[in-house]
């Protein structure tokens, strides 16, 4: 938000520097963010004079050029070598003397004493688009004959100079996003300073207000009292629509508003004074000579200002007349109902309403104005009259007319202030600073807060109303602060901290462990959004009953909470291959999020929160190099992954039993890890019909983990310390013609179940499949390690051999090769 130097001058007579005020707009909780200094005419015409032409001849050596000597009342004239062709002797010309800079086209320059074809230039004699007084370039700028010599432009065209503070409001201060509500701050922090009641604000004065005659009344109804609790209203005849005055549109354009006409931009200008939204209607598109605030039937029609159809969803608040809908209240206004420069009549709105009716109209139609901003965070019922007569009187300063009405004003439900305990004792137990009474008191007071009791120890307050923030006692505390002054609490000389237990396991502390795991091993860390778009689940019917949907979404990519972290990371591999990123390998930890009436969750149901850990891989294995061979990512490069992670968890790859499928979305292959007959994961190939969707061309391989029962089952495992065995181990291979049906995990299975004492590990060390071999038949090579606790002699292992090629035999039909 924008605050002007000057505006705040005009309520408040403060004697603080701009950098000063800033500093003082910040401590007190209004946080500037920048300070620049703005004038009507860029650079302040600091530099250029006026000046007198003695005389003019052609350049020996050029003929467009000109030879001046210009007197600019300061000793000997300047000679001057001038280009424009309507230069003439006696003129009262515009000189920017050395030194000079202008900013012409959007460039700078800065005037130097120079040669021109060896003649000697000390100035500029400017045109008015070289000083930023016009468009014209013509020639340069001839001024009255009266003109005086030597005096500065920046007096002659009356230059208009401000400081302009960007502030960064935050949501609660809605109170301040106004010039009086900076205001308000000012004058409460200078008087505590001072220590004494020195500064008040200067309101604008409308004792004088009264309406003209009744010959223009518009009655006005509200179908809807919750929506829109208060109505103001008058009529204004005979105006004359045109460019606002000087004055007016300075101070606009110094807070980065545009001039429209004299109307919009009084309600412009008391909407920053004041902070209460206004707007104007041109009476003749009022059919029916009334006003109605209601809601429209869903898909109604509405055009706006900006030519913009939109479809109202039933529960828009429209301001509108016995026919049609003129403007969204408190947001916008429509197309035929605006003044224009055929305007006569108008009629002048001064509302409340309601915030959650305004936020939900502008998210839904994706519409931010000023007034939706204000109104979105609550506006003060309490302002609309001062507002209205206010903007009044200033129409009829700038447009002329008669105020034609009186005041219309429905308020059929007057809002409570609110009132609340204050303990001088959690005042200071919460800033951490002892205040006196005395001294919170004037500060409350100052702020406009009401002291309705006071025992010395609690003071009832009631709360001001355009203090729409302040509903706790805290809330009051931290206004005390602001004033008090944050740098004056007392950093204390001693620090308390209190011994804290963490729940083992430490589930951040694994999740990191985790990550650096990952993290070493090629891969880097992606976070998503938790919100997603609908369509990724209804198109392929992903489970679309179980999602959890935002009431208000911010747009339609964002209206639904993720059931899965594919989606997000798909979207992360499309914008970094669309970054020329082929070969990557990335991990997400995230919470994923359901709708289950049947398993309600703990704290909200029927919600659930289940965290997970995703893996994606992609591309090359490898960078690209000369003495490597090219090796894309397989299924198995992402397996070695997962059970490096749950090998990191404790949980062994022995305690793992892989169950595998073809297809289930979102895979065209896949794996389902589980360990105790829990599910803890899935790994596998991303269905090309998914991966056209985001226009991927290569293969993408996607593990789920989920980290809830990973930490679950992982938690129960200990580290145990085991002797490093004192006798060596002892190999065997062995080749198998299997059915191809049949998996290496079958093997490990059975061998594990058969011998479970020698054996101590299983490597599948070859494939081979051919024609040769049979149908449907493969062969693996496997190896076999035996270990025990004393050397181990061939007959022992031959024992184990036979017993283990029996199994296989007669539970896989396997054949030895």
């Amino acid at each position: 938000m924008l605050i002007s130097y000057n505006w705040l001058k005009s309520y408040v007579d403060f004697d603080l520097s701009p950098e000063a005020l800033a500093v003082l707009l910040t401590d007190s909780g209004l946080e500037v963010e920048s300070l620049e200094k703005y004038e009507s005419i860029r650079g302040g015409l600091r530099g250029v004079v006026t000046g007198h032409v003695l005389n003019c001849e052609a350049h020996p050596k050029a003929d467009r050029l000109t030879l001046t000597r210009v007197d600019t009342g300061d000793g000997e004239p300047l000679p001057i070598v001038c280009g424009a062709p309507n230069v003439k002797p006696g003129q009262k010309v515009l000189v920017a003397l050395e030194g000079t800079t202008l900013y012409f086209n959007k460039e700078e320059l800065t005037i130097k004493a120079v040669k021109i074809r060896g003649a000697e230039s000390r100035g500029m004699i400017c045109a008015e688009d070289e000083l930023g007084l016009g468009d014209s370039h013509d020639g340069i700028m001839v001024l009255a004959e009266d003109t005086p010599v030597g005096i500065p432009a920046a007096e002659l065209f009356d230059v208009y100079e401000d400081w302009i503070y960007e502030i960064g409001l935050t949501p609660n201060r809605i109170d301040a996003a106004s010039h009086i509500g900076a205001a308000r701050d000012i004058v409460s922090v200078i008087n505590h300073q001072k220590k004494k009641r020195e500064l008040s604000i200067k309101w604008p004065d409308t004792s004088h207000f009264k309406s003209d005659n009744e010959k223009l009344t518009i009655p006005v109804t509200i179908e809807d009292t919750e929506a829109c609790p208060r109505y103001s209203s008058l009529t204004i005849s005979g105006v004359t629509v045109k460019e606002s005055p000087e004055w007016l549109k300075q101070k606009l354009k110094a807070i980065g508003q545009k001039p429209i006409n004299n109307v919009v931009d009084v309600t412009n200008y008391v909407l920053q004074e004041v902070g209460q939204p206004l707007h104007a209607f041109d009476v003749a598109a009022i059919e029916g000579n009334k006003v109605v605030v209601r809601k429209p039937v869903k898909n109604t029609v509405f055009e706006t200002l900006d030519e913009e159809e939109l479809k109202l969803t039933g529960h828009d608040l429209m301001i509108c007349n016995a026919k049609d809908s003129m403007c969204m209240g408190g947001i916008l206004g429509g197309i035929k109902s605006g003044v224009t420069e055929k305007t006569t009549d108008i009629f002048l709105e001064s509302a409340c309403f309601d915030p959650v009716t305004i936020r939900k109209s502008a998210k839904h139609h994706g519409i931010k104005t000023e007034a939706s901003f204000r109104f979105e965070r609550g506006s003060d019922p309490e302002i609309t009259l001062y507002a209205l007569k206010r903007a009044a009187l200033l129409i009829k300063e700038v447009a002329g007319g008669e105020i034609s009405s009186r005041i219309s004003d429905i308020y059929p439900g007057k809002r409570n202030p609110v009132e609340l305990d204050l303990h001088v004792e959690d005042v200071n137990r919460l800033i951490g600073s002892q205040i006196p009474i005395e001294e919170i008191r004037f500060i409350l007071e100052d702020l406009d807060f009401e002291i309705l009791s006071d025992n010395g120890r609690l003071l009832h307050v009631s709360v001001p109303s355009y203090r729409v923030d302040v509903t706790r006692t805290a809330d009051v505390v931290e206004e005390v602060l602001r004033i008090y002054g944050y740098n004056n609490v007392e950093i204390p000389g001693k620090m308390n901290a209190s011994i804290v237990i963490s729940p083992k396991p430490d589930k951040e502390l694994l999740q990191n462990m985790v990550a650096d795991l990952l993290s070493a091993r090629g891969f880097n860390e992606i976070m998503n959004n938790s919100l997603t778009k609908e369509a990724y689940y209804t198109k392929h019917n992903f489970r679309p009953e179980r999602l959890v949907h935002i009431v208000n979404p911010l747009s339609q990519d964002l209206n639904v909470m993720r059931q899965t972290l594919l989606f997000g990371g798909l979207e992360s591999l499309v914008y970094n291959l669309n970054r020329k990123v082929h070969d990557m390998k990335l991990y997400e930890f995230g919470n994923t999020y359901f709708r289950d009436s049947e398993k309600p969750g703990v704290a909200l149901p029927p919600y659930i929160e289940q965290p997970c850990l995703a893996m994606f891989m992609t591309g090359r294995s490898h960078m690209e190099n000369w003495y490597v061979q090219d090796k894309v990512h397989t299924f198995f490069d992402l397996k070695d992954a997962a059970f490096a992670v749950l090998n990191k968890m404790g949980i062994s790859s022995d305690l793992i039993t892989i169950r595998q499928d073809a297809s289930e979305f979102p895979f065209a292959f896949y794996s389902a890890l589980f360990v105790n007959d829990r599910q803890i994961g899935k790994i596998g190939k991303v269905n090309p019909k998914v991966l056209k969707d985001f226009d991927l061309k290569q293969d993408v391989f996607y593990g789920e983990l989920d980290w809830e029962g990973i930490l679950t089952i992982g938690s129960g495992k200990t580290l145990v310390f085991k002797e490093v065995p004192r006798f060596p181990a002892v190999r065997r291979d062995l080749a198998l013609l299997l059915n191809s049906d049949i998996s290496f995990s079958d093997i490990e299975t059975i061998a594990s179940q058969t011998e479970q004492k020698l054996l101590k590990e299983i490597n599948l060390f070859d494939v081979y499949q051919d024609e040769k071999l049979g149908k449907n038949k493969k062969s693996y090579a496997v190896s076999f390690l035996f270990q025990a606790d004393k050397t181990l002699t061939d007959k022992e292992v031959d024992k184990v051999m036979n017993k283990l090629t029996k199994a296989f035999e007669q539970k896989l039909s396997a054949a030895i090769r």
